[in-house]
Formats: C-alpha cells, structure tokens, sequence
C-alpha cells in the first residue's frame, strides 16, 4: 500500500539520486549510502557504511547472491577503500538484510542483531524444504488461495531462506531496546519496532540528526505486515501502528531518516502519521468489502486498489490476512469455515 504524497514542508528527499551498486553516496561525515540489486519488483536495499577509522560497520547486508556479492566487493576496494568490515549490523532478520551476514562474519566481522532476528534467521537457514510444509497448504487452503495457483505451488520447492542468506555461524551480539551503542564517531540509542519483523531495531543519533530506520521507517511505501503459518492469528497491524506511537515522541522533522530501501528523507513526524493512517484507511475499506462475506483471497482491492499478479500474490495474501486478524481482534469481523476449509470473513452486525 502506498503512502499519500506529502507536499510543501512534509516529507523531503534531500539525495535524489540514489548510488549505482558498487558506488557510494556520503549522506552525513563518515557515513556513506550503498544501495544492492534485488531480483524482485523492489528491485534495491540500501545499506549504509559507518566509518570506525581502521574499518567500516555496516548496516544491513542485501542478499547472498553472486550478483550482490559483486557488488559489495566493488564497494569495498571502492568507496570502503580496502578498509575492512569490522562489524555488521543488521535490523531485522528478512533475507534482504541479513542475507550477506554470516559472509561478512566469515571475514572476521562482528554481528549485531537483536534475539529474535539473530533466532529467526539461524533457525530459518537450518530449515531446508522440498515441497511447502503441511501447515503452510492448510493456511493457503484458509486463506482462499486461487485454486490454480495453490496446485501449482503445492507441488514446487519453495523459497527457502537458505538460498539467498549465507550460512550464520554460532555466536552474535545481541542488541535490545533503549541500548546505547558507538558506532561510527556517533552515539546511537536502540528503538525498536514490530509488525513488518518482531523485534526489529532501529537506531537514532544521540543528540543528532540520523536515523538508521531499516523497513520499520520507509517513505513513499509501506512495509509488508504479513501472517503465516508460523503464528496464524498474529496481529501485526496492531504492533505496526503501536510502534508507530511509540516513535513519534522522538521524532522531529528535520531528522535525516536512513531507511531500507527508496531514498533518505526528513519529515518524519508527518510520516509516522500517515504510516498509521494507511492502515486505518485499509481497515475501513475492508470492513465495508466485508458487508459480503469473503475469503482472505478475495480481499486485495479494497485493501491494494491495484490489480495483483502472481509475484505478488503471496505477499498480497499474508498482508490481507493481517487485516483480517486485526479486525477479528477488535471485533469488527467474524468468521466462518466453508467446506473447503477456507475462512469466509464478514462485517459483524
């Protein structure tokens, strides 16, 4: 879901032009902006270098995949001037953040993270499947998932983690909320966020100016805020939108936000905002779809209002069934079994 476009003194884009990959932008002293190729439709993560003085801690990694790896070791005899990568840090445990960690681990570098990227990404590295686990056919099959599409990817390999996140050695740092941390000739404290990841970390310059957001502080888009077959009655809305008042006392408007991805920008107060707006926007729109029962599948227009391909389609489902769960939590919605074992939501009357 993308966000309203801000306008006069809002939301600004101080870099208008982002680094080619193996290239870097200086956004503040000793902190440089990289940005690394996704094979996906968000076709970039931006990560950022901190300049230690004999080395670098870098912030999120991008994937593990040949193309990346290129890419960040034309940076390093680059922008990074041979200098070493003495520590990395990573926000949340997605693969397009902690995909190249355990690589730069392998190269003597240090990993920060918090508990549960650090858990959910070794856990999820040490998960290897052929065909979709059971638990996750009977969640598409709840969902309403398109017939053809559920036959298809019944019989596929899925992704696995595994496949673009190098392999995560024993032993991490571990990060936590309200922490005070040194890097890069700055003094940073620990916020952290949930609901696009649990526990995802954020820093902010300690009587400064910077923000290292990560995907908890995008502009211009919205962070996927998905349920799966691992926890399938979370509420992810509800700990996005909290987290966004969470941070809104220590926003101010001329902070420079680092996100995850598309451009550094100020205005984040305004952002935060419509960040939370978003989504009751979204859970309005829903409800009033819902006067006709329907299954989570048959929910993407009031909530996307653009049409949904196939590469979508999987991030459409978890995302709708967020809103579904948030609305059913707040008992705005119930829900019934159809035969077929496919939730049928409806407005409550």
């Amino acid at each position: 879901m993308d966000a309203p476009a801000a306008t006069g003194e809002g939301i600004r884009y101080p870099f208008a032009t982002p680094p080619e990959p193996g290239a870097a932008v200086e956004v503040a002293e000793g902190v440089l902006w990289l940005r690394l190729p996704l094979p996906m439709a968000l076709d970039h993560v931006n990560i950022y270098a901190l300049d230690d003085g004999g080395g670098w801690t870098v912030v999120d990694t991008g994937l593990n995949t040949r193309r990346t790896r290129a890419a960040m070791e034309a940076a390093l005899a680059g922008p990074l001037a041979g200098r070493p990568v003495v520590r990395v840090l990573v926000t949340h445990y997605h693969p397009d953040h902690i995909g190249l960690a355990g690589w730069f681990q392998a190269r003597g570098a240090e990993l920060l993270t918090t508990r549960t990227s650090w858990l959910f990404a070794r856990m999820l590295t040490l998960d290897e499947q052929e065909r979709p686990a059971e638990e996750t056919l009977a969640f598409w099959q709840a969902a309403g998932m398109d017939a053809a599409l559920f036959a298809k990817r019944a019989g596929e390999r899925p992704f696995n983690f595994a496949d673009t996140v190098a392999p995560l050695p024993l032993g991490y740092t571990r990060i936590q909320e309200g922490q005070r941390l040194h890097l890069g000739g700055r003094d940073w404290i620990v916020r952290i966020g949930h609901g696009h990841a649990p526990e995802h970390a954020t820093l902010w310059e300690e009587g400064g100016d910077l923000i290292l957001g990560g995907d908890q502080l995008l502009p211009s888009i919205s962070a996927n805020l998905g349920v799966y077959a691992t926890e399938p009655m979370a509420d992810p809305v509800a700990e996005w939108m909290a987290s966004c008042g969470a941070f809104r006392p220590h926003a101010r408007s001329g902070q420079l936000v680092l996100p995850g991805h598309k451009l550094p920008f100020t205005g984040l107060p305004l952002r935060l905002q419509q960040m939370i707006e978003n989504h009751e926007g979204a859970l309005a729109r829903l409800e009033a779809h819902l006067v006709v029962p329907k299954t989570a599948a048959e929910c993407f227009a009031p909530l996307f209002k653009r049409p949904i391909g196939e590469g979508e389609y999987g991030l459409a489902l978890v995302e709708a069934v967020a809103h579904l769960n948030h609305l059913l939590i707040a008992g705005r919605v119930v829900r019934e079994k159809r035969e077929d074992g496919a939730w049928l939501w409806r407005t409550k009357t």
